[in-house]
């Protein structure tokens, strides 16, 4: 005698003459040559049921369950599971590679689940390979590539993001109109490679470009002509001597790195909408009169690694509600230069600092005027904490950290 475990909506149905011993389930509702697959009827033997304990029984009935449902149903439909996987949100198609606008290259991936951007990165690939018209995003990066001449992407103008960073691009091997028919190129990355100057006709419509650490001496002054919509901007790493009037223009760049150059003076027509400003490792001895007036939302300034001296930073210079960070260390000052309360981290480590100037910090010292500054560093000067006035704490009651 056997133990039938029938769910409410299911009635039983005689048993096959064939098969003795089973019992076939119909839904109500379902027509009589129709099998619905999503419930099923199971009977179990009596004898083997009470060998089982109450949570080995629920268990074993629900993994046959759905073995039973998958297998019942697959002998109706082979490509059941190609159903499961609709049902799961895989549109029609999406489990096909897209060759629209021409097959992805052998050395490279095109995912079908984002048949827009193409994978070409670290395959040791010495030229741009052929490019579907489809693309918007190509990986190019980690490679070998030397040379990009005139019409190399000419059949992919949708171009949105190019990562060529980390190859071997020179820049007489760059033709001078490779990325003039690019007009949606969003974000293009260069660094690491072997440029000695500026790509030519650069897209307009560009938002981040990444030059840095490459071999450029020199910007031409046309390098970012019409590049109104250039946010970031990296040059840092190079042999730049000069930029001269190359950054005016470009009204919409925040951020501006010339770090690790050869530049002995603050680069001219510095954008307005600058937010990041970073000079660092060059060889500029003095700054400009009124060189932070015109920034409207400058935060962060380093200037280290130069040859500053206390005359070559005119009075109040830094005294800029704005800013949020200063970096001036490793240069050649002997006082403290006045900076804003507002200013959160100051560094002036390893300069020649000789005395705590406490009015640079704070200009009135009250129970309502301090220095917001979070962060101070004068290690590696000429002063130690014996130097700190007795008012040092009343102004300094925000700061968490004083190196000396």
């Amino acid at each position: 005698m056997g133990v039938r475990y029938l769910q409410s909506q299911w009635h039983s149905a005689p048993s096959s003459p064939s098969e003795p011993g089973t019992v076939t389930g119909k839904r109500r509702g379902c027509p009589a040559e129709q099998s619905c697959c999503s419930e099923i009827l199971l009977i179990y033997p009596a004898t083997a049921t009470m060998q089982l304990t109450a949570t080995m029984r629920l268990t074993a009935l629900l993994l046959l369950a759905a073995w039973a449902q998958l297998a019942h149903c697959q002998r109706q439909d082979p490509f059941y599971w190609l159903s499961a996987l609709r049902s799961r949100g895989y549109a029609h198609g999406s489990l096909q590679a897209d060759t629209t606008g021409g097959d992805c290259p052998a050395e490279c991936d095109c995912p079908p689940t984002f048949p827009v951007a193409m994978y070409c990165d670290s395959r040791n690939i010495q030229q741009v390979p052929y490019i579907p018209s489809r693309m918007k995003y190509l990986y190019l990066q980690h490679n070998h590539i030397s040379a990009l001449p005139d019409g190399a992407f000419d059949n992919a103008t949708g171009l949105i993001w190019i990562m060529m960073h980390e190859n071997s691009l020179s820049s007489d091997k760059v033709g001078k109109k490779v990325f003039a028919k690019l007009k949606d190129l969003d974000r293009l990355y260069l660094y690491h490679n072997d440029l000695s100057r500026v790509p030519a006709q650069l897209p307009r419509s560009l938002r981040d470009l990444r030059l840095n650490h490459n071999r450029i001496s020199k910007v031409q002054p046309n390098s970012f002509d019409g590049m109104a919509k250039l946010s970031v901007l990296l040059l840092n790493d190079n042999g730049i001597q000069d930029v001269g009037g190359a950054l005016k223009g470009l009204q919409s760049l925040t951020l501006l790195d010339v770090s690790n150059n050869r530049l002995k003076k603050v680069p001219d027509l510095l954008p307005e909408m600058l937010h990041q400003l970073y000079l660092e490792s060059n060889s500029i001895d003095a700054l400009p009169t009124g060189f932070l007036d015109k920034f409207v939302k400058l935060q962060y300034v380093r200037i280290a690694h130069n040859l500053l001296t206390d005359g070559g930073i005119p009075p109040n210079t830094f005294n800029n509600s704005g800013l949020v960070e200063l970096d001036l260390s490793y240069n050649k000052l002997e006082r403290i230069p006045p900076v804003s309360t507002n200013l959160e981290h100051l560094y002036l480590q390893a300069n020649h600092i000789k005395e705590f100037t406490l009015g640079s910090l704070c200009s009135v010292v009250d129970m309502v005027h301090f220095s917001h500054l979070k962060v101070l560093r004068l290690d590696g000067n000429e002063i130690s904490r014996e130097d700190l006035p007795t008012e040092a704490a009343l102004c300094l009651r925000l700061a968490a950290t004083i190196e000396m």
